[in-house]
């Protein structure tokens, strides 16, 4: 079975989190980069990767890693490439994105207009074709060119591994599905300690943290561009990654998670995004206001991404809704928090320092990851933690 150069994007800051679920699947890790994970494996690797990994935005294979400064020098280079080892006679195959930092290369339209002609180039001689009718598989690539090093990259995924298929609707300032395993992933909290989200919205974090707590692939129920490649990742490959997960997956998992929220219609949303998703029964929602945030257990883990001030008429709301977070969470005895915000004064008005900060970006937006560490529950309190 073929070896192939894996590339994974993530969110910046999130190299470390994606970094390890790769070797957790068993995969050699080959170079981290900003924002990038790559990795060795075979096909059924990529069948496999796109299943399971949580914070991966798309896994791609690296056909070609060179140097270009002209658009002749690209054109050439990427006529150079066995393009007829990837893509058959019929396969649809077109420039996705292409995207250029610090190169003599900028401009992402003629890079994709060039890059398409050469491959069509290539391909016709090779198949004695001059016109392609693109009737089967589709084969997208996508162009990165950092300091003119051009990364060449057929994506297995299509869509964004972030669209698990699960968000029918969603609040008005959603985390994305990778963003918020990786927070969780991020946090201490495992399926034997409670887990709550008081500003839950749409419901993406405590779905994410059923999907994790039952070992539900976030990739079981959606679809790859790489399931049609028949000449490099055959039909039993999917079958037996598929069959993994099935066999993977808790239905009987015995967790204790809660998401709750002071808007009555986004938690009917939640229900329905929980119920696509397949872990409704995992999840406990409620109305309830963060100053009204109790819970019977200690040692729980609390994982939220509340209003940053964006979604608020003014500074001295979010302020005030800060002050009462830090009075209703440092009631939980024993209790983990990780809460992140773009809001600089978040400390001082949440009335703790955090032990930890991370910073990371919720789209487009700097935000903190704020991390106050709990005692760990003893290991006698088991069922209590």
């Amino acid at each position: 079975m073929s070896s192939y150069r894996l590339l994974a994007p993530c969110l910046f800051g999130l190299e470390s989190v994606l970094k390890q679920e790769i070797k957790d699947l068993g995969y050699e890790v080959l170079e981290v980069e900003d924002g990038r994970v790559i990795f060795e494996g075979d096909a059924l690797a990529i069948s496999r990767s796109n299943i399971w990994l949580r914070t991966a935005e798309r896994v791609m294979i690296e056909v070609d890693r060179f140097e270009a400064k002209t658009f002749e020098e690209l054109f050439e280079k990427i006529q150079a490439i066995a393009w007829e080892t990837y893509i058959p006679l019929d396969g649809k195959f077109w420039v996705s994105k292409a995207s250029s930092i610090k190169s003599e290369l900028f401009s992402s339209k003629d890079i994709q207009s060039i890059v398409k002609k050469a491959m069509v180039k290539r391909l016709g001689q090779f198949y004695k074709e001059t016109w392609f009718e693109e009737s089967g598989a589709s084969y997208p690539v996508r162009i990165f060119i950092k300091k003119d090093m051009v990364s060449v990259c057929l994506d297995t995924s299509l869509e964004a591994l972030h669209k698990r298929g699960y968000r029918i609707m969603t609040s008005k300032a959603p985390l994305s599905e990778t963003l918020a395993a990786a927070l969780i992933l991020l946090s201490v909290w495992n399926k034997d300690r409670a887990f709550v989200d008081p500003f839950c919205g749409s419901g993406t974090l405590v779905i994410e943290a059923a999907m994790i707590g039952a070992n539900l692939a976030p990739g079981l129920n959606r679809s790859f561009a790489a399931e049609g490649w028949k000449n490099l990742v055959p039909k039993d490959l999917w079958m037996a990654a598929v069959d993994e997960a099935n066999k993977k997956f808790d239905p009987n998992a015995s967790l204790n998670i809660q998401g709750f929220d002071i808007d009555g219609d986004i938690l009917k949303v939640a229900r329905e995004n929980a119920v696509n998703a397949g872990v409704e029964g995992f999840i406990h929602f409620q109305e309830r206001d963060v100053k009204d945030l109790t819970h019977k257990r200690r040692y729980g883990v609390i994982v939220t991404n509340p209003p940053y001030g964006e979604r608020l008429s003014n500074t001295s709301e979010v302020e005030a809704l800060y002050k009462v977070m830090g009075q209703s969470f440092t009631s939980l005895e024993d209790w983990s928090y990780y809460i992140l915000t773009s809001f600089e004064g978040f400390e001082k008005h949440f009335g703790q320092k955090a032990q930890k900060k991370r910073k990371l970006y919720n789209g487009m937006l700097k935000t903190n990851l704020y991390q106050y560490l709990g005692k760990r529950p003893p290991k006698i309190e088991r069922a209590d933690g």
